[in-house]
């Protein structure tokens, strides 16, 4: 029998578990840390698809801190409004400070 592996969303969705509250981190950073260096757009589409599955989509953002995925949520400002609830601030669909807050999973993780 072989033994069960994870598909990439799996994967991804493991590390956007991880982002603590109040941080952020982007598609890119997520997919070099799992060793997919050029896949980011996968990983904006494993979030597309992570409703339901208890995944804090809403603090994966672009490499420019700006909310890309937010007309995935529910709502106009679904995704502003969750992240404006952890202290982030948002101004234009763009994360100010995001150097700031910005979570690194290759840096974070173990």
């Amino acid at each position: 029998m072989k033994p069960e592996t994870k598909s990439f969303f799996e994967r991804v969705y493991e590390v956007a578990k991880l982002i603590p509250y109040g941080r952020a981190t982007s598609y890119g950073a997520i997919a070099k840390y799992l060793g997919a260096t050029r896949s980011a757009r996968i990983v904006g589409y494993a979030m597309n698809g992570s409703f339901g599955k208890d995944v804090p989509a809403h603090r994966v953002v672009n490499r420019k801190g700006l909310l890309t995925g937010k007309h995935h949520f529910e709502g106009t400002n679904l995704m502003q409004q969750l992240l404006e609830n952890e202290g982030i601030k948002v101004v234009d669909n763009q994360i100010q400070n995001f150097e700031a807050i910005f979570w690194d999973p290759s840096k974070e993780i173990g």
